[in-house]
């Protein structure tokens, strides 16, 4: 707690960096993949990914963010017997949480997916698709969960290179059951959901064994567990409220995704390609920010509140870099990723409009998502969780106002750009504004 703050940063985040690259492979197979199978298959993965893409970011970077800022601030407190405590309350709030949106998601999935102007083979695709995929969730939750855990000790290479090792497999078995090879028979959209839940499992069970055989800073015992509210009380505080930002950021993709079906197939599946990347950028941020969350949360448990600001804005810089250049190239070259996926020249054209319009606004939302990260670390969420609540109006009252005018698909796009530098700026001046506590005394 007194080492150089950038270094350390920059040490902590490269294995998560590394596993979220590798996850951001994962989409761009699993997006080749449904694109060899047709148009209406990638519309409905449109569709779908939303709402796959919620789980991961809920039970990653909501409630995940909360169990490591839970863990790190009672070893920061030099509490070790509270830390065992909290990792077994984790496991129970990550079966739980997978276990109910499996059932919310199976049910109510077919639901949503014609409520966003799914139809006729889009429609089909995606409930074949998502029955499969969310029938699997607590795979997902529990996956996350334990990998939390271990970043809660300060642990980033154990999580890192198991997540590096299950996106490999995914890949692998994805492509294998959706194409088919040698005796498997292609499977479609289903093949990728199996090669997901699979590999999902794979990466469970290594983490079981890890903890379970007391091989990092924190075990899971297995005996003499006791249910404690003030346990559940403290990751939850800040994983329960904190899942409101990743909902009120899918419910804005929603209410756009919703708003551009209107458009048509072709539309739906440009914008497709695109929403894709604004989704993989959010695995990017979560490297540097989850590596900022034990440093802010011991920080804070050690009392020394002033460093633990000072991580933040330094991980907010860092990732606001990091997204920035992604930005510009897309921006500037949008056909580099638009046409990994389709030659379709009218979906290409949708495409192209949405990275060009908001690949500028790529920093401001990298620096907003990891700030977010960041006050998990601090218990301090709620000033970054309105600033996604302002995002979420703002997009749809806005789009609202776009839709009742026959807006074309340039001007939503335009109003995508604009919600995330407000975002962005909502969310710095949120931490800015926010006291963490009493000054520390001793800065380092």
């Amino acid at each position: 707690m007194t080492a150089p703050i950038l270094p350390t940063l920059l040490r902590l985040a490269a294995p998560n960096v590394l596993a979220m690259a590798m996850s951001v492979l994962v989409g761009v197979a699993e997006i080749y993949y449904v694109g060899r199978l047709g148009t209406a298959p990638l519309a409905a993965m449109a569709l779908v990914f939303p709402f796959a893409m919620l789980t991961q970011m809920m039970s990653a970077g909501a409630m995940g963010g909360g169990v490591s800022a839970a863990i790190s601030r009672a070893l920061g407190a030099g509490d070790l017997e509270r830390a065992h405590s909290l990792v077994q309350h984790a496991l129970v709030i990550g079966l739980g949480a997978g276990l109910l949106y499996s059932l919310v998601m199976v049910w109510g999935g077919p639901h949503l997916y014609a409520l966003l102007g799914g139809q006729d083979a889009v429609l089909q695709e995606a409930v074949h698709y998502g029955q499969v995929l969310f029938s699997g969730a607590v795979l997902v939750w529990l996956l996350n969960t334990l990998a939390s855990v271990l970043r809660g000790t300060g642990n980033m290479k154990t999580p890192s290179v198991i997540l590096v090792a299950t996106a490999a497999l995914q890949i692998v078995l994805s492509g294998v059951l959706a194409l088919g090879a040698g005796p498997v028979p292609p499977m479609g959209m289903v093949g990728v959901a199996g090669g997901h839940l699979v590999a999902s499992a794979a990466g469970v069970a290594y983490f079981l064994a890890y903890l379970i055989q007391g091989r990092g800073r924190l075990g899971l015992k297995v005996q003499g567990f006791a249910l404690q509210k003030t346990m559940f009380a403290d990751i939850l505080k800040v994983g329960a409220i904190a899942c409101l930002s990743p909902v009120q950021s899918v419910l804005a993709i929603l209410i756009f995704t919703g708003l551009l079906a209107q458009q048509g197939t072709e539309a739906l599946a440009g914008y497709g390609i695109g929403q894709r990347l604004e989704f993989l950028l959010i695995p990017i941020a979560f490297g540097i920010g989850v590596a900022a969350v034990p440093m802010v949360g011991m920080a804070m448990g050690a009392g020394k509140v002033d460093r633990a600001r000072r991580v933040a804005w330094t991980a907010g810089g860092v990732s606001a870099f990091n997204l920035g250049w992604i930005g510009a190239v897309v921006t500037l070259a949008p056909d580099l990723w638009a046409r990994l996926f389709t030659q379709d020249e009218a979906v290409l054209g949708f495409a192209r409009q949405y990275l060009v319009t908001a690949g500028p606004a790529f920093a401001f939302f990298g620096l907003g998502l990891t700030l977010y990260f960041a006050s998990q670390g601090a218990g301090q969420v709620i000033g970054p969780v309105l600033a996604g609540t302002a995002r979420l109006v703002l997009v749809a009252g806005a789009g609202y106002v776009l839709a009742q005018n026959q807006g074309s698909a340039d001007s939503f796009y335009m109003l995508v750009a604009v919600a995330m530098v407000a975002y962005g700026f909502l969310t710095a001046a949120a931490i800015w504004l926010t006291p963490w506590g009493p000054k520390s005394r001793v800065i380092t």
